[in-house]
């Protein structure tokens, strides 16, 4: 008797954070980084399959984004100094293995976690959304801040 939750593909959203190649670029290329796409890939199409809600996050800044980011900030502000990540710049672009789909939720963010400067969680709860499977390249950034956040907004 398994003890796993069941979710239900309709109130179910996959949250494909951080896929970009700027970001990959950090994870070996070749074998590992074909293996962390192809999972994602393969969950992307098993959500799909099924009815679920694929959503997708994304860094990437604008002129106005980076000016505001304050010197003190350890994480962001080398990237607003060298003005990278511009939400334009292909690198920043969800991967191409990857690909958003129409009907797919598609989020700018600016921070680690993918709801606190986004309306993600606004677009989840229009589509009825109340579960989500969590997919990200960096557990202590975007996958430990998005979850908690999550949590805080009482999603399963």
């Amino acid at each position: 008797m398994s003890t796993a939750p069941v979710l239900d593909p309709a109130h179910t959203a996959l949250l494909v954070m951080d896929y970009q190649p700027a970001i990959l670029a950090f994870v070996p290329e070749g074998e590992a980084r074909n293996a962390l796409l192809g999972r994602v890939e393969s969950a992307i199409a098993d959500v799909r399959a099924n009815g679920g809600t694929t959503a997708y996050a994304r860094v990437g800044f604008t002129e106005a984004d980076w000016d505001a980011v304050p010197a003190a900030n350890r994480s962001f502000a080398p990237l607003a100094r060298h003005r990278v990540m511009h939400h334009e710049d292909p690198a920043a672009a969800v991967h191409e293995r990857l690909a958003p789909q129409d009907g797919d939720i598609i989020v700018r963010k600016i921070r680690y976690g993918s709801m606190s400067t986004t309306d993600l969680d606004q677009r989840l709860r229009e589509r009825g959304i109340t579960s989500l499977v969590v997919s990200g390249i960096s557990t202590s950034g975007v996958v430990l801040s998005t979850v908690i956040d999550a949590a805080d907004r009482d999603y399963q």
